[in-house]
């Protein structure tokens, strides 16, 4: 599958720490926000997950399955090794993940790229190389969805770092269906969440609430 930045617009990502460890749950729910109209998914196992490596590869490649069904691109978090051995479409990393030259050579340009990015610094850095496709940038906002946040960025400072990078930029953290309108008006490519979705008690209609907005 090759990069499209419209793949950004509603960007789910998690893992199974994001539905109470019940991977039923999460299949059910991922799969739920996939015919809805979600654009992208990177699968996520962080913090407090309690799946073996083992589990990890059974759900990625059951993930790619699903993605390969409804036509929507699945990115692996911080392993390009199973991205490439489940067939996923894409790896994102961050700064304190793998060396992202390191993952551009494994890649080999069969996967797409997607790195965290969240300093003028960072930016700077990633405009010099071509191989990433974009950059996720945040937390726009205090979330509780990832122990290890950095402090939020807030509105204008992302708005910033958009007009810096020279690769579209997803912004993730804290967002919210009340606040997801002015997150996209800094001129973002698009939106990612993981409770906004993962949490809502009606998935099929958060997502088609994402989708108005473009």
């Amino acid at each position: 599958m090759k990069f499209n930045p419209q793949m950004l617009q509603i960007y789910l990502v998690g893992g199974t720490q994001d539905t109470h460890h019940d991977s039923y749950e999460f299949l059910d729910k991922v799969e739920e926000a996939m015919q809805a109209g979600i654009t992208a998914f990177q699968y996520r196992e962080k913090d407090s997950s309690t799946m073996t490596d083992d589990a990890r590869l059974i759900m990625a490649r059951r993930l790619v399955e699903m993605g390969t069904r409804y036509s929507i691109p699945i990115f692996i978090d911080d392993d390009v090794e199973m991205a490439l051995r489940v067939g996923a479409d894409g790896v994102h990393v961050g700064q304190d993940d793998e060396q992202i030259h390191q993952v551009i050579k494994k890649a080999n340009g069969k996967l797409m790229i997607g790195y965290s990015c969240n300093t003028p610094t960072e930016i700077k850095l990633a405009n010099q190389i071509p191989e990433v496709n974009y950059i996720g940038c945040g937390p726009v906002f205090k979330t509780t969805s990832k122990k290890d946040a950095d402090p939020a960025l807030g509105l204008t400072q992302l708005q910033k770092l958009d007009e810096l990078s020279t690769h579209p930029l997803v912004a993730i953290g804290g967002i919210t269906l009340d606040n997801m309108a002015t997150v996209l008006k800094t001129g973002v490519s698009g939106l990612s969440m993981i409770s906004m979705v993962l949490g809502s008690q009606d998935i099929t209609s958060t997502v088609k609430k994402i989708k108005q907005l473009y």
